[in-house]
């Protein structure tokens, strides 16, 4: 792996099991994601590693939901894109590396999207963990 990101190889696989994730998902959260784009990386960018105090550790991040949850919003203020990122090389490194299984992969992947639509619905990380999207 280099500094920056996976090679061509894995992020195919990355990315052909991340499309089986979505294939499996309702089509309610199919429509979130309309409103709330899917964005995919293989690493946050440096300053968003800063801000949330991760420089040491860029591998630690999985995903990131930025934006303003349901249960947060108000006629009152505007309204802010929301965004879901998500880190192949944070989700890798928590599935077990380069050596990780498909399974394993896959397993990760849909844990950590559903956890940041989780946050998109208001639920904070103990939340997420009860439910075992931590």
């Amino acid at each position: 792996m280099s500094p920056r990101g996976l090679g061509g190889r894995e992020r195919a696989r990355f990315d052909r099991l991340l499309e089986a994730v979505l294939d499996g998902l309702p089509d309610a959260l199919h429509e979130l994601l309309e409103e709330a784009p899917l964005v995919v990386d293989d690493l946050p960018e440096p300053v968003l590693l800063e801000e949330l105090g991760l420089a040491d550790d860029p591998e630690s991040l999985c995903g990131l939901h930025s934006g303003v949850p349901l249960t947060e919003r108000s006629v009152e203020q505007p309204w802010n894109a929301e965004v879901i990122h998500l880190f192949r090389v944070g989700i890798l490194s928590e599935a077990g590396g380069a050596g990780a299984s498909d399974a394993d992969l896959l397993r990760e992947i849909r844990i950590t999207l559903l956890h940041e639509i989780g946050h998109h619905f208001g639920l904070d990380e103990d939340d997420l963990a009860a439910l075992g999207y931590e």
